[in-house]
């Protein structure tokens, strides 16, 4: 019987893709075995403004650019091609379709752990697929108790247990935005092919 494939899920806007979410997709990919990661940005985000997001055009550009030298990261396109609001409860339940033999790992930060019970149908996502939670600044991951995830039982505990040892890495989308506004560097920021795509082409 054929090994189940072990697929890593990591969403955003990726306005820019920066070295912190490779980083990310590679400490879960080792950590975990995983066989690939899924980059899947956004069309629209559902808990941000859509203030100031680039076009999928370019976002897939960069992400393209990126990942394209590493066989294990992919880029994949199912929320833009949906369309409107991205909600990861509707791309996991595509995923699922599409791969049913496959086991998901969605890939997030202990930022967004502490937001999941705000997301769309919550519980149907948590039975879609496991949560894996990458440390972040500002979070104290150790000192995080079931009852502060405002989740039923069993699965603040599940979540918890889901948290894996990472890199903190501290970049941010928006800083580098500011860098490329003020005129300052992102070198050693973004991989080398997103600095020179967003000088190309002008963006921010």
């Amino acid at each position: 019987m054929p090994l189940r494939e072990r697929i890593g899920v990591l969403g955003g806007t990726f306005n820019p893709v920066h070295n912190g979410h490779l980083i990310l997709a590679q400490n879960a990919l080792e950590t975990l075995d995983l066989t690939r990661v899924l980059f899947i940005p956004c069309s629209m985000p559902p808990h941000k403004t859509s203030a100031g997001l680039l076009s999928a055009e370019h976002r897939q550009a960069m992400l393209t650019a990126a990942i394209e030298d590493d066989y294990r990261f992919e880029l994949c396109d199912v929320e833009i091609r949906r369309g409107g609001v991205s909600y990861a409860v509707d791309t996991m339940s595509e995923l699922c379709a599409g791969s049913p033999s496959a086991s998901f790992y969605f890939i997030i930060g202990a930022d967004a752990l502490l937001e999941l019970h705000m997301w769309k149908n919550i519980y149907r996502l948590l039975e879609l697929c496991t949560f894996v939670t990458v440390p972040r600044p500002g979070v104290d991951v150790c000192s995080l108790e079931p009852g502060s995830l405002g989740l039923d039982p069993p699965w603040p505990e599940r979540l918890l247990q889901g948290i894996i040892k990472g890199r903190r890495i501290d970049i941010s989308s928006s800083d580098i935005r500011y860098r490329v506004a003020e005129g300052m560097s992102i070198r050693y920021i973004v991989p080398r092919a997103v600095e020179m795509y967003i000088a190309e082409h002008g963006l921010y």
